[in-house]
């Protein structure tokens, strides 16, 4: 199956970006740059795709999350990644596979020009977070970067991948301070766009969330998804528990994409595509190809006025757990090569499936819709007009009358809360983000310098262990160790305001 030959580009800033500056990650400082790619709006694989809407009776797509996170345990304190940590400590926990992870991060630049080079037509969307990319930079691991940059950009293999932006500190969205989404998620593109390029960046549509985690706040889902959209975002995977209809019922179509509808207490509101990635977090369905087997046995659905093939979306671990590294090459190698040329059951790209859904005439006004789990409890509470008091005070009622009722957000890991216990991480995530804003608001409208803001050394230490701060990872691993790496965190960056600011 071979592709056309790409005939239109997008239009590219000629400013060529450092992958870091004086030792830290490129996370800011072209925002302007930044937007001017991603908010146009050229297809991304319509132009190139070998497949066709009209055979297809199913597809799927999967996607290979990878994080490590940035801890201050280098050998003077200074920050890593925690694969360099690994590495260096190989007699602790399970550390002594930290060669497995590292080819873990690389070996989709083997198998797929493999499985091409014997005719399959395989698809792989890729989520790596900020921390792995600069914990990989700052081993000097090119030879896992350079790979990748051969898959992201090479027109004999980049139809075949796609990435998915992310928060750039792997930051759990519900406990996120909205005036840091943004951040987060400007900074992934300003990071990716240094290590692998303007046009790499520009073809960058869909967003994977940390922990598969959405907001159920009314507030809060409709700042994360005004931010996506503002940051040229067309769609986002949910897990299919964290949403339901705007009923309150579970999802009944959850092959086929959705509208998620966000109205905030102000009663504004704003809507985003999104595929539903199905069942658990289990990575044995990704390393045994489980979605390619579901998709054999579906059929086409009605959507709008026809019907048009489902979708089974998974997305796991890419390297975590004995399935992922070592089950999931031959999984994925058998899946594609079963496939063979055949058209009727395909693999796609998440954007490559919306992209022929549009050229069919089928648009997000089609889709089914959605809202965050939760929320038809506190829209039944809150009447007309709507207001923040309103909002606030069905809130309250609900916290008080159900003791199923919480507005933590919901994700795949719905048994864990990232907020109960972890008083230690949140209040000094809060105080820091608070502090940073007071710090850089005034300056930012008073700054008249040649040099920006947001491109002055001491904006991107601040921001950066801002950001670092709110890594998921310091409320996932309980107490002890990790929730005083976040402790520390939070010393250097409140010492980088008093000092710097």
């Amino acid at each position: 199956m071979s592709f056309p030959v790409l005939n239109h580009a997008i239009q590219l800033p000629d400013v060529l970006l450092p992958a870091a500056i004086d030792g830290l990650p490129n996370i800011c400082g072209w925002e302007t740059e930044v937007r001017s790619v991603v908010q146009q709006d050229q297809h991304v694989f319509l132009p190139r795709t070998n497949l066709s809407l009209s055979e297809m009776t199913a597809g799927f797509t999967i996607a290979l999350h990878m994080h490590q996170p940035t801890i201050p345990a280098g050998q003077n304190g200074e920050l890593i990644g925690n694969l360099q940590h690994m590495f260096e400590h190989p007699n602790e926990g399970d550390n002594h596979n930290a060669a497995a992870f590292a080819h873990c991060y690389t070996r989709m630049a083997d198998l797929i020009p493999e499985l091409v080079s014997q005719g399959c037509n395989p698809r792989v969307m890729l989520d790596y977070s900020g921390n792995l990319l600069w914990g990989l930079q700052q081993m000097g691991r090119s030879d896992i970067l350079d790979r990748l940059q051969q898959i992201t950009s090479s027109p004999d293999y980049q139809p075949y991948v796609e990435w998915l932006g992310t928060m750039w500190g792997h930051a759990v969205v519900s406990s996120t301070p909205i005036p840091d989404l943004k951040l987060h998620i400007q900074a992934w593109q300003h990071h990716f766009a240094a290590i692998f390029g303007w046009e790499a960046l520009g073809r960058v549509k869909g967003f994977s969330p940390p922990e598969m985690h959405l907001p159920n706040h009314p507030d809060g889902l409709y700042e994360f998804v005004i931010a996506l959209l503002d940051c040229g975002y067309r769609w986002v995977m949910v897990q299919e528990h964290s949403v339901e209809t705007l009923t309150g019922q579970p999802l009944e179509y959850k092959h086929l994409p959705h509208r998620l509808v966000a109205q905030n207490s102000q009663g504004e509101s704003a809507s985003i595509a999104v595929l539903i990635k199905t069942q658990g977090s289990d990575t044995k369905l990704v390393a045994q190809m489980q979605p390619y087997y579901e998709a054999k046995t579906l059929s086409r659905q009605h959507l709008g006025q026809g019907e048009v093939p489902p979708i089974v979306t998974q997305i796991g671990d890419g390297e975590n757990g004995g399935v992922m590294m070592n089950e999931f090459p031959g999984g994925f190698r058998n899946a594609w090569q079963d496939m063979g040329q055949q058209r009727r059951v395909v693999g796609l790209c998440g954007t490559e499936y919306l992209e022929l859904l549009e050229a069919a005439g089928y648009g997000i006004a089609d889709f089914p819709t959605c809202q965050t789990v939760g929320q038809h409890k506190i829209w039944q509470q809150v009447p007309e007009p709507v207001s923040p008091e309103a909002v606030e005070r069905a809130i309250v009622h609900l916290q008080q009358s159900d003791p199923t009722f919480h507005i933590d957000g919901a994700s795949w890991t719905n048994h864990l809360s990232w907020v109960k216990g972890y008083d230690n991480v949140l209040a000094p995530m809060q105080q820091l983000s608070a502090h940073f804003h007071q710090a850089i608001g005034p300056l930012v409208s008073a700054n008249s310098t040649d040099e920006p803001l947001t491109r002055q050394p001491r904006y991107r230490n601040a921001l950066l262990h801002n950001l670092l701060l709110q890594t998921s990872c310091f409320r996932y691993w309980g107490q002890g160790t990790w929730t005083e790496y976040a402790r520390e965190i939070y010393r250097r960056g409140e010492e980088i305001l008093r000092a710097d600011f």
